[in-house]
């Protein structure tokens, strides 16, 4: 496989892995279930393996550029969606610019 997809696929994973683990501690948080709290805590750790196997293939600038934006953009959905959170037209413009930000970082 190519090293930019490689990369690109671990970077996402590790973002998505991480997103879920703020929404489970946030879940934990309302709740105060134990096992949401270890479950938190256990996809936090596949982040981070996924995290440094993907700091092997490009520039840590980059990639934590593309996995702070990622995991921002996954919880701020869910937080609308499911915790029924509000955005204002400065943090729509603030996501906006961070999907643009992706895209010009790309090579």
């Amino acid at each position: 496989m190519d090293t930019k997809k490689l990369f690109f696929i671990l970077v996402i994973a590790a973002a998505v892995l991480e997103a879920s683990g703020d929404i489970f501690l946030k879940k934990w948080a309302l709740d105060n279930k134990n096992l949401i709290f270890f479950f938190g805590l256990i996809l936090y750790i596949g982040a981070v393996i996924l995290w440094a196997f993907a700091l092997k293939h490009e520039v840590l600038s980059k990639a934590i550029s593309i996995v702070t934006i990622v995991n921002l953009i996954i919880v701020v959905l869910v937080g609308v969606f499911y915790f029924q959170d509000n955005l204002t037209l400065i943090n729509k413009i603030g996501i906006a610019l961070g999907i643009i930000s992706i895209a010009l970082i790309q090579d």
